[in-house]
């Protein structure tokens, strides 16, 4: 589908610049959880059909990070994802993360200290360096939350296997628009609701074998069953072989928008959308006089921005101090030049 088409399918008001907190539905979207609130609503139906979404948004999100989708298991959030692979840890191992890294991706590692689990947390840039012979984990965003730095993940990665090290990636801030590759990594979780532009409530983690034939499926319920419609009702323990044992039941609601938001995404390209969100973003960074960048997110530090911003109605976010702004597939010119006027003090050329 052609990027112009596909724009054509959500309705911004302009100036929404914060697709880092949470991305907007596209009409398919919208529309498959109005038609199932609907039949929720009156029951209409059973929820069987809503729950096929789950299958379909697995394999989606398979595609677009080019792994099998037997290794991936769905959940909710980030930190729920990635809690049995930080329990699987051995008593004592060491964990490097980024010290500006979303509390997602490091509470989950400091919680395990009561065991002897040490985590490290260093400067981003310094990450590839502080990775040696005691690291026994590595986890970092693809892209970082604060201010949209994007990580040198092959670099990484390298490191980390000279040093036998598992590698954990977070990007819920990047999935949707940089494409990567995430079977480098042992485990990679995606937040739904930003870059992929599902309802809150769904979220993916590509677990590698290697890595979950050590974990322990602790929140394992029906729908982590072999067959999750023989596994209602009593003994015995009757998991599933691949990654879906760590599935927990599915928010209905939320995979049923879910599974057509990452269908839009393959169908438009993610190589396609990066080229859209860089270019917008580097477009904001030359009104201001800043350099370019290769990020869908930049920071900026204007005086009174957060201000300037509100009362020009666009709506961007405050990291760290400094005003967020990022830039997905429906962003536009017009809003790049919205924000700019407000932040510059230009006047408006209509």
């Amino acid at each position: 589908m052609e990027l112009e088409q596909a724009q054509k399918l959500w309705q911004p008001q302009p100036g929404w610049l914060n697709t880092a907190s949470y991305g907007l539905p596209p009409d398919p979207v919208w529309t498959a959880v109005q038609e199932a609130l609907a039949d929720w609503r009156v029951g209409r139906t059973s929820w069987e059909g809503w729950g096929e979404a789950v299958d379909r948004s697995r394999v989606a999100f398979a595609g677009l990070v080019g792994v099998p989708a037997a290794d991936v298991s769905i959940g909710s959030t980030v930190s729920q994802l990635l809690a049995p692979v930080a329990a699987a840890l051995p008593a004592g191992a060491t964990v490097v993360v980024p010290e500006v890294e979303f509390t997602s991706n490091l509470f989950p590692w400091l919680v395990q200290g009561e065991r002897g689990v040490e985590v490290r947390t260093v400067p981003l840039a310094g990450l590839v360096d502080a990775i040696d012979a005691h690291t026994d984990l590595v986890a970092f965003s693809l892209v970082q939350s604060a201010d949209g730095a994007v990580a040198p993940y092959e670099e990484i990665v390298a490191a980390a296997r000279a040093h036998d090290a598992l590698v954990v990636v977070d990007a819920t801030q990047a999935c949707g628009w940089l494409p990567f590759d995430g079977g480098l990594a042992d485990v990679v979780v995606v937040g739904a609701y930003k870059w992929l532009m599902a309802p809150r409530g769904s979220a993916f983690a590509y677990l590698a074998p290697s890595v979950r034939d050590g974990m322990r499926p602790d929140a394992a319920g029906w729908y982590a069953g072999q067959d999750p419609h023989a596994s209602y009702y009593g003994p015995p323990l009757r998991l599933a072989d691949d990654a879906r044992r760590f599935d927990i039941s599915p928010a209905w609601f939320s995979w049923v928008g879910t599974a057509p938001a990452l269908e839009l995404i393959a169908e438009i390209g993610v190589p396609v959308i990066r080229a859209h969100d860089v270019a917008l973003a580097n477009r904001f960074l030359a009104g201001l006089g800043r350099p370019p960048g290769e990020s869908a997110i930049v920071t900026v530090e204007v005086p009174g921005a957060r201000e300037k911003l509100e009362r020009a109605g666009v709506r961007a976010a405050v990291r760290a101090g400094r005003v967020r702004a990022s830039f997905h597939v429906y962003s536009t010119e017009a809003d790049v030049d919205l924000a700019l006027d407000a932040l510059t003090g230009r006047p408006d050329p209509g």
